[in-house]
């Protein structure tokens, strides 16, 4: 959340001062490209959406020529840092008292003149018409509000995996979210404005108000204005959070002096809502009255939604609207009513970007003609304020200050992703292993260990750009905007979503690219693939020199010695840049206990019985660990008549290996390797792109290039290698075919923590339920 500064003190009917000077390179962003805007203005606030193009740097690698003078004798191909432009959606929210201010700001800002109208939808565009036409020079197409809304929830739920939460008040995390299934429809959406619209969605396009009532949040806001004197919202919400209903209601105990246990009624149940005020001589107190009449509504409401989703038997059952606003006070209500009235069947569900949702789908209207809806979007994390607590106990002051803007980024994915074919079931994955968000020691550790890694991530990052001058002054704007994250992060942990080490990598990610670092290992990942690529046919040599069961360890070990070549680790980048002739033989030293753990898996995965018809590899890092650890490995499927498709990264991260990279290491090695040489003539060997820019791997989110692939192959095999990808997720994925997930654990606490030593490492084969029973072991070396 950014904060505006004021600049003077000008007399204004309202409370707030108007004049503002807004931090255009922290809330309207890039404006200067931006091409097409929507806005939705409700009672209070006003959101607004725009389109931009956004150029920033990328990463890129060339082969040189080795039969020309063009390639330098030692260099295997070139690193070129260029221009690229990708699309971008922003969403700001704003309080309506900024609005002409901020029209203001965009209308000095706007450079692009080929966009002539803005889409608007809420309450409050036909009121800001004529002020949004006089000052931006657009023409006002006003959509409509129910449309735009369920467009928008369609949006999000699509495109922002940990979008719905359930809000548990008591709980170590309040805010617990939720997988999205891969079917977002049907649902049932309660919007909880003035009055209340029950939408039964089925489709994109097909949806139908089935119900609502006139008892809504503006009778909330009228009823407590008249009881308790208090005119604004928030106001009585603070109120109503720290009152006690009891006072005020009449609870079933009151009439009957306990529970009534021939209705299943308990005693603590209201039985009247303001039941006492009739009857007792006494005043009560705002705050009690708030809190009796946001029950009463509550209750209507959750009772009257729970009848329409039994009613049309739907179990997903959103909520939004400005009665809902994040706040925990009706959050809270909201979901006991819906437990209660449901005996626990159905789950009250929150949108972490509810507010959005009209501005979103007022945009997608806006933008048909482009088909938005054709690509995955990802939220960028540099540029979004992330769900923000409201909780009176944590931050008292955050409602009542002014000045305060929130944002949402997202960014066009070059890739349509979708689940991967072989996840036994879509609904119930969870990529990743541990939750930190309720995690609480694991969260306080993650975090020191990404704050006391920034030194070494900001010194790679200058490294890398060693011709650019400017590259030390962005390197220090990095580290303040990612340090700044993991400050909110600290007090905030389920600002994105849920708070993992996954959650933790990519921030840093989108931190590092927002200012123009796309690669900050691109050197060392060249360095170390020239190394490795000297030394593969040795390796070959010696693996064609064992017997066949000898073979088969020393191809698990040299994978799982490959892939300690982790520079995301620092155990290891601190033995690598103290100790550089650290190699392929000293790691597997480090893995000396490893052939008498290997003597307990299941025979079935050391490559004896048929052959499988086709392997997905999932590979990790560059250098030694996917040339001298994954490539003999992949070898010996090949030889074997196995089919084998390798999936890497479509973009940097760490030192992880790119499809751009593996490209040409891979033609390289089949230059000195006749099996992989015709692995790749007879199409046999495939290399594809994930669709990931991350160390780890969410398998509900991967390019449909490698969908199609796995499903034409008839993959039987899934072979997910390195700590991001095996451990902190996918640990626990269950797939529909055999799978194999092997790592070494660079990190010390982890390793404590799943009993292990520093360098033990996990070699986990499973094979589906329907075929046999599931082997699984964890090896610690002697």
């Amino acid at each position: 959340m950014a904060e505006c500064g004021r600049v003077d003190s000008r007399p204004t009917s309202h409370t707030m001062d108007k004049s503002i000077t807004l931090p255009p390179d922290e809330i309207f962003r890039n404006l200067e490209n931006a091409k097409r805007f929507a806005i939705d203005i409700g009672g209070s606030l006003t959101k607004l959406a725009y389109y931009s193009t956004v150029q920033h740097k990328v990463a890129k690698v060339r082969s040189f020529d080795h039969t020309t003078k063009e390639a330098p004798s030692d260099k295997l191909y070139e690193i070129s840092v260029q221009e690229e432009v990708t699309a971008r959606l922003h969403f700001i929210k704003f309080e309506n008292a900024y609005i002409e201010t901020c029209l203001d700001f965009i209308k000095d800002h706007l450079v692009n003149t080929e966009t002539k109208v803005i889409k608007a939808t809420g309450g409050g565009a036909h009121k800001f018409k004529e002020l949004i036409e006089r000052k931006l020079g657009l023409k006002v197409d006003k959509e409509d509000e129910m449309t735009c809304l369920i467009k928008g929830c369609n949006f999000v739920l699509r495109n922002i995996p940990h979008e719905a939460f359930v809000y548990a008040k008591h709980a170590d995390s309040e805010f617990r979210f939720q997988t999205t299934h891969p079917d977002i429809f049907p649902y049932l959406l309660v919007n909880i404005g003035s009055g209340v619209s029950i939408v039964k969605v089925e489709s994109e396009d097909k949806f139908e108000r089935i119900g609502g009532s006139s008892i809504g949040g503006g009778t909330f806001w009228g009823l407590g204005a008249l009881l308790t004197k208090t005119k604004r919202f928030d106001e009585l919400l603070q109120l109503a959070s720290k009152g006690q209903h009891t006072s005020v209601d009449m609870l079933v105990k009151d009439i009957y002096g306990g529970s009534y246990g021939s209705l299943g009624l308990t005693g603590d149940l209201i039985a009247s809502s303001f039941g006492k005020s009739a009857t007792a001589d006494k005043e009560f107190s705002k705050e009690d009255m708030a809190k009796s009449l946001l029950h009463m509504i509550s209750n209507d409401i959750g009772q009257l939604a729970c009848l329409y989703a039994k009613l049309h038997d739907l179990s997903r059952v959103y909520f939004g609207g400005f009665f809902i606003r994040g706040h925990p006070v009706t959050m809270h209500t909201i979901t006991y009513s819906i437990n209660f009235f449901t005996k626990g069947e159905v789950q009250a569900l929150f949108l972490r970007h509810e507010g959005y949702l009209g501005a979103i789908g007022a945009f997608l209207k806006g933008a048909e003609e482009d088909n938005p809806n054709q690509y995955s979007w990802g939220e960028n994390y540099a540029g979004s304020s992330g769900l923000m607590s409201v909780s009176p106990d944590m931050n008292p002051m955050q409602r009542a200050r002014s000045g305060t803007f929130d944002m949402l980024e997202m960014d066009r994915l070059e890739r349509q992703l979708v689940n991967l074919p072989l996840l036994q079931d879509p609904s119930s994955y969870i990529p990743d292993t541990v939750d930190l968000t309720e995690d609480a020691l694991a969260r306080e550790y993650w975090l020191y260990c990404f704050e006391d890694a920034l030194d070494g991530v900001v010194k790679r990052a200058v490294a890398s750009q060693p011709d650019m001058p400017e590259a030390a002054e962005r390197a220090e704007k990095f580290r303040h905007k990612y340090r700044h994250k993991l400050e909110t992060l600290r007090h905030q942990p389920f600002a994105y979503g849920s708070l993992t080490v996954r959650s933790l990598l990519d921030t840093r990610e989108h931190c590092l690219n927002e200012f123009n670092f796309p690669d900050p290992y691109s050197k060392i990942k060249q360095r170390e693939n020239d190394i490795a690529l000297k030394y593969y046919q040795k390796a070959v040599k010696s693996l064609e020199q064992l017997n066949w069961e000898e073979k088969q360890f020393a191809l698990v070990r040299g994978v799982l010695a490959g892939n300690v070549f982790d520079w995301g680790a620092k155990a290891v980048s601190d033995v690598l840049e103290s100790d550089p002739e650290f190699g392929f033989e000293e790691a597997k030293r480090q893995l000396e206990g490893i052939k008498s753990c290997l003597n307990t898996i299941h025979p079935g995965f050391l490559l004896q019985g048929p052959p499988h018809k086709c392997a997905l590899f999932f590979v990790d890092n560059s250098g030694i660990d996917i040339i001298l650890g994954v490539m003999p490995f992949v070898r010996e499927l090949l030889c074997r008549g196995t089919e084998v498709v390798l999936a890497s990264n479509s973009g940097p991260a760490l030192n992880d290996v790119t499809n751009g990279e593996l490209q040409i290491l891979t033609e390289r090695i089949a230059a000195m390797d006749p099996v992989i040489q015709a692995g790749l003539s007879e199409d046999r060997l495939t290399l594809v792109q994930s669709g990931s820019s991350s160390p780890c791997l969410d398998l509900s989110r991967l390019d449909k290039v490698l969908a199609m692939v796995v499903r034409e192959r008839q993959t039987d095999l899934v072979v997910i290698e390195g700590m991001g990808r095996a451990i902190h997720t996918n640990y626990y994925a269950m797939l529909s075919c055999e799978s194999l997930k092997m790592a070494v654990i660079k990190n010390s606490w982890l390793a404590d923590r799943l009993g292990g030593k520093l360098f033990s490492v996990v070699f986990k084969y499973e094979v589906p339920a329907v075929k046999t029973s599931q082997d699984s072991v964890a090896l610690t070396p002697s």
